[in-house]
């Protein structure tokens, strides 16, 4: 598929040459180097998801602009691995003379959906109906300067956390972390823990669809400089307690799935193993961790900095366009009503967590 000086191609038909120049671009980007915007993430993706496309923009012969999508029925299209993956958009040279109009009209789409658009995506970004934030920990400076900040703005949190720590080497066995655990059995432990996770809480089991299952088994295989899947582990004793998987480049580590064994929760395994995490990530030369959108009690207590993300579409007049609004804009909407309500937001939070009791009582 081809429309001038832009050509739809599945990621396995990318050849090294614009991987190397897609590389290269992500690399000259301001934007933090998050590895789901690395062409091994969307490989990956095209492994699962049999509709993933890369829109690729020429000028000449040279490949100068990537945008990863998947593409559904009458041409609604959606970020790659949309509801999923926590950074998204175009790969695109500076100064390239190119408005989504045409980028969307050549790879066929009558609408483009995107729920974690990055803050530098100038293509996109009009196109966006809420802004919302994710929350980092820079570890650019060092473990101990991170923990000195901790220790300025949360004593309290700091403090008790390490005790706890400190409490579960003692009551339950020897604590060992482990930064890039290679042992496939750690990561279906992870998985059943953050099934249950969804399920006690109210929530969709995103491992209930195979897809994701794949594509997480997938990316754990995946060893490239900019994009790798990193699970790791705090033990005690020889028995893992929490656990995450995610993924990460040279500079940053994309928080995405912990979890950990509930019959141990008065320790905090989850927050402390976040800690080891930002220690191992800080020694490995990581200056960013990026825990994603969506509050969390959690993420306040270990951020050091936001950065926005945004949601919304792309659309243009037809039956495609209308579909998706129809499909996604009211519950987007009424997502966000609840989200800007503290109180409302808490409700809601409290009548998920009921119905996830009922559906397993």
């Amino acid at each position: 598929m081809s429309s001038g000086r832009i050509r739809v191609l599945g990621p396995r038909d990318l050849g090294e040459g614009e991987r190397e120049r897609w590389r290269a671009l992500r690399a000259a980007s301001t934007a933090p180097r998050n590895p789901f915007m690395e062409p091994e993430f969307t490989d990956a993706v095209g492994l699962v998801r049999p509709r993933a496309r890369v829109a690729v923009v020429y000028e000449g012969r040279e490949p100068v602009g990537f945008l990863p999508h998947e593409r559904g029925r009458l041409g609604r299209g959606q970020a790659l691995a949309y509801g999923v993956s926590d950074a998204q958009g175009a790969v695109l040279a500076p100064g390239l003379g190119l408005n989504a109009d045409e980028l969307m009209r050549a790879a066929s789409l009558s609408s483009f959906a995107f729920d974690n658009l990055e803050a530098e995506q100038g293509l996109l970004v009009p196109h966006a109906a809420a802004e919302y934030t994710a929350y980092v920990i820079d570890v650019e400076k060092g473990y101990e300067t991170y923990e000195s900040v901790l220790r300025a703005q949360s004593p309290k949190f700091l403090k008790t956390t390490l005790a706890k720590e400190r409490r579960l080497g003692r009551q339950v066995g020897e604590l060992r972390f482990v930064f890039d655990e290679r042992d496939p059995a750690a990561l279906r432990t992870l998985m059943a823990w953050k099934s249950a996770q969804y399920r006690r809480t109210g929530r969709r089991d995103r491992f209930a669809q195979p897809w994701i299952t794949r594509l997480v088994h997938t990316l754990h295989e995946t060893r490239a400089p900019e994009c790798s899947g990193t699970l790791s582990v705090l033990y005690a004793g020889d028995r893992p307690i929490a656990a995450h998987f995610g993924l990460r480049s040279s500079t940053v580590l994309a928080c995405w799935f912990p979890s950990y064994d509930t019959e141990f929760a008065k320790y905090s395994p989850g927050l402390v193993l976040h800690l080891r995490m930002a220690e191992a990530a800080a020694g490995a030369g990581i200056g960013l961790l990026d825990l994603g959108r969506g509050a969390a009690e959690y993420k306040d207590s270990l951020k050091t900095g936001e950065i926005p993300v945004f949601e919304g579409a792309w659309t243009r007049p037809g039956v495609g366009a209308a579909l998706y609004w129809l499909g996604r804009e009211p519950s987007r909407r009424a997502h966000h009503f609840v989200r800007s309500r503290p109180r409302l937001a808490a409700t809601a939070a409290r009548v998920l967590k009921g119905a996830g009791r009922l559906r397993r009582s």
